[in-house]
């Protein structure tokens, strides 16, 4: 008689979208979805256990990628992104930049259309 041996599944966990936020669907922090983020010192040194979304964040935040870019990216759903976006802004490891202002240049804002674009494609 054969052993039992059972397979491992090898694809992705299927995790709720409100388990990866606490059932929180706001963020604390106001995100518009062509906001970009920049990491900061703290981010930098932090320590994430492996395949920890903030800390996939985080990694990616290195090219500041627009809040809709990060959600396309990782293939989570924008609120999520915005929620755990807004926590690593809170907890001081992440900067959002300005978006769109009086100053911004129009090659800036075409870049920035641009780059929204593509996340939003992605998704």
């Amino acid at each position: 008689m054969a052993p039992d041996v059972r397979e491992e599944s090898v694809g992705p966990r299927l995790v709720r979208p409100y388990a990866l936020t606490s059932g929180r669907t706001e963020s604390v922090v106001d995100l518009p979805i062509e906001a970009t983020l920049e990491v900061l010192p703290s981010g930098r040194h932090a320590t994430w256990p492996e395949g920890d979304l903030k800390g996939r964040i985080v990694e990616l935040c290195a090219t500041s990628p627009s809040v809709a870019e990060i959600s396309a990216k990782l293939h989570i759903p924008l609120g999520v992104a915005r929620v755990l976006i807004g926590d690593l802004v809170s907890a001081g490891h992440l900067k959002t930049r300005a978006t769109i202002s009086e100053n911004t240049t129009t090659d800036e804002r075409r870049a920035l259309i641009e780059r929204t674009l593509s996340g939003l494609r992605a998704l």
